[in-house]
């Protein structure tokens, strides 16, 4: 069995696989070409040119292609559909340092990380603290309550803090909403963090009418991606203290132009998409979901963080 894999993990998975398994490693776009010709399986993370697309033409034996990435917003789904590909992302490899973030996230906005870093490059003693939030029983709202939400909420209730979730399919579940649950109860809330996956259906989720409903005190937080905000409704809510601020590590376009008031909007972080990369263990992680799933495959057995390519993730 051919299987096209990236050379950035071959450290990780080299003498860990099958002994029938023949690798065909590549360490870049160009390359995966050559790779997937008669591969029946493809760990695919390729970046820039030739594009997954073309990639996918140049392996018609391929059936199972696998992705570190957690979004494939981009990627052509239509294509999988029609050959019949099986498609896994890296859905949760991320999610603890992504989870960290969050929380470094809501703590650096409740006590205004970015003015006390101000005041020290100014070598300013100040006498007051600049954030005088508490997250100890305060409330937050997470959107998307996957893997990442959860740890989110894992980690947010051990300082106290109240958290509801929201799901395409709460089923039930305590303390989870639906798609349709959340927007009347925006008000409730000190944080909306946003943790839900870029589709078309989620494209401009927070948009002018939503923060609008939030608390003026009320904190918006963003580490998914920045097509689920309407950015320039954003920087107005923030600017004129419709709500207190925003912590983004992700924006709409990325990376942001110099000229873009998403660098310099008083009461904004912006963090340049770096959450998931805050980490020395990603390689592991999407090593050892993959063996699982190779395992999985040549038993056939249903395999893990397959993407239902009618919904997109």
């Amino acid at each position: 069995m051919k299987i096209a894999l990236p050379a950035y993990v071959r450290p990780q998975l080299e003498g860990r696989l099958p002994a029938d398994v023949e690798p065909a490693w590549y360490a870049g776009g160009p390359e995966a070409l050559a790779a997937v010709a008669d591969a029946e399986a493809g760990w695919l993370d390729v970046l820039g040119p030739p594009g997954i697309g073309a990639v996918l033409d140049a392996g018609p034996k391929l059936k199972w292609v696998a992705t570190a990435f957690a979004g494939v917003t981009g990627w052509p789904l239509d294509k999988f559909a029609a050959r019949g590909l099986v498609l896994t992302n890296g859905a949760g490899i991320n999610a603890i340092p992504v989870a960290e973030f969050t929380v470094m996230g809501v703590l650096a906005m409740a006590k205004n990380v970015r003015e006390l870093i101000y005041h020290q490059d100014r070598k300013e003693w100040v006498a007051r603290a600049p954030g005088v939030g508490e997250l100890y029983e305060s409330k937050a709202l997470i959107i998307g309550y996957g893997h990442i939400g959860r740890l989110i909420a894992e980690r947010l209730a051990a300082f106290g803090v109240e958290v509801v979730g929201v799901r395409r399919n709460p089923a039930g579940e305590p303390g989870v909403l639906g798609p349709d649950g959340w927007r009347p109860r925006l008000g409730e809330f000190d944080w909306v963090i946003i943790a839900a996956p870029g589709t078309a259906e989620t494209e401009k989720l927070i948009g002018a009418a939503e923060l609008a409903a939030m608390k003026p005190s009320a904190f918006l937080v963003n580490i998914a991606r920045g097509t689920l905000v309407d950015q320039p409704a954003l920087i107005e809510a923030v600017t004129a203290g419709s709500i207190a601020g925003a912590f983004l590590d992700v924006t709409d376009p990325e990376p942001a132009a110099a000229d873009d008031p998403i660098w310099s909007t008083p009461n904004i972080v912006m963090t340049c998409h770096t959450s998931g990369r805050a980490q020395t263990r990603m390689p592991e992680r999407a090593a050892a979901l993959f063996l699982e799933n190779l395992e999985r495959y040549r038993a056939g057995q249903p395999l893990k963080n397959r993407v239902d390519l009618a919904v997109g993730y």
